[in-house]
């Protein structure tokens, strides 16, 4: 007997799970994950503390973004991914929406690996951007202490720079202030 084909996971489904998980649909398929652990929580908090002030708020940086924690996006095809962080440019993003989640795909997202999601995270989560036209992917991985930069340059993404460790960065595209790097890493 044939394995019969699998059911197109459905946004009940997401509803469905338990309080104390991450669900996202990626191409149909339904994804769940405990919440993250303590080395991958600061290195997100963290991150967004860098950034929110001097590109959400305008705090010594440029302003002009609107930056988010964990936003809920519902995307083309039926996806619904949660970056760990997701900015939009104020042009595109003027006012805040008041719904749980957002269809106006983030114009940067960062992914904070894990083990158990690094590559969820690399291919399929990356693909999804990609083909939404997301500009810039930052993935940082707490246990080797890097933070990789990734533009959209056409129809794929390219390698802009990886940075290990310490380093004071400038990186796109928040490149208009200096980043603390070593701030991301839990000690």
């Amino acid at each position: 007997m044939a394995n019969a084909a699998r059911k197109r996971a459905t946004y009940e489904d997401l509803l469905a799970l338990p309080e104390n998980v991450v669900g996202e649909i990626i191409g149909g398929e339904l994804f769940a994950q405990p919440r993250p652990a303590i080395p991958h929580a600061v290195a997100a908090s963290h991150l967004g503390a860098e950034l929110v002030g001097p590109f959400n708020r305008g705090k010594g940086g440029p302003g002009g973004w609107v930056i988010l924690d964990e936003p809920e996006l519902h995307l083309q095809g039926g996806n619904v991914l949660v970056p760990d962080l997701a900015g939009w440019r104020r042009e595109r993003m003027p006012q805040i929406p008041e719904l749980p989640a957002i269809e106006l795909p983030p114009d940067w997202v960062c992914e904070v690996l894990s083990p158990s999601t690094e590559a969820k995270d690399r291919v399929d989560k990356m693909a999804v951007y990609r083909r939404e036209g997301c500009q810039h992917v930052w993935l940082v991985q707490p246990a080797s202490m890097t933070l990789e930069v990734y533009r959209l340059d056409g129809e794929t993404y390219r390698l802009v720079n990886t940075w290990k460790g310490d380093a004071q960065i400038r990186a796109e595209p928040f490149d208009a202030v200096a980043l603390d790097l070593g701030a991301l890493w839990a000690r």
